[in-house]
């Protein structure tokens, strides 16, 4: 009897011996290889995709500086080349953002330069072009010494307003995000310039 308690309470020692063994070795042994982590988002991927440029070829064929008209949606960041009802052209924008909102209701194009500069944002560049200073307003900022202002380039302006907003190519992040200028892709600001004229109807709003 005693020998055979004496071989159970071996047969105990020896799974318990065994298991601690293989816990330790779970926690101390090789480690399993981790997961390959997934690459960093870059900040671009987080911000709306806009779809590009979109032209109605065959009315496009039609369309003159004298028969056409702009529609600038703020809900759908989007401006539309008009003939008559039928949209010739639509493409993406980026309007002001909030507390430079742009300018909404029946406006009409006052100038188009296709080589404009913005007098009041631009930066701040020394003798030799250097940008010392960047995305300043040449009413709120001063320029550092050696320095002068030097406005935003705004290719393909189409003037909207006396006091400088207008339609041109600018940076779509897919929100309203401009000083109150209605941004365009270089492709879209290039067609709408090509196809309206001064005096050319322009109504903004929520379309």
């Amino acid at each position: 009897m005693r020998a055979k308690v004496l071989i159970l309470v071996c047969a105990f020692l020896l799974t318990v011996f065994t298991c601690s063994i293989n816990a330790q070795f779970r926690l101390f042994g090789p480690k399993q290889p981790r997961p390959t982590p997934q690459p960093m988002r870059k900040a671009s991927d987080f911000i709306s995709r806009q779809a590009p440029l979109k032209v109605n070829q065959s009315l496009l064929k039609q369309a003159t500086s004298d028969n056409t008209r702009i529609v600038v949606s703020i809900p759908k960041q989007r401006a539309y080349l008009m003939l008559g009802d039928k949209i010739v052209a639509d493409g993406p924008v980026s309007s002001g953002r909030r507390g430079h909102e742009s300018p909404r209701g029946h406006l009409h194009v006052l100038e188009k330069d296709p080589n404009h500069h913005s007098s009041l944002y631009g930066d701040f560049v020394d003798g030799s072009g250097r940008v010392v200073r960047g995305g300043v307003s040449a009413r709120i900022d001063s320029a550092p010494s050696g320095t002068h202002f030097a406005g935003a380039a705004m290719k393909w302006f189409l003037r909207l307003t006396e006091d400088g907003v207008g339609m041109h190519v600018g940076i779509l992040p897919g929100y309203p995000a401009s000083h109150g200028c209605i941004r365009q892709s270089v492709d879209g600001a290039k067609l709408f310039y090509d196809y309206v004229q001064v005096g050319t109807p322009v109504d903004v709003g929520d379309y």
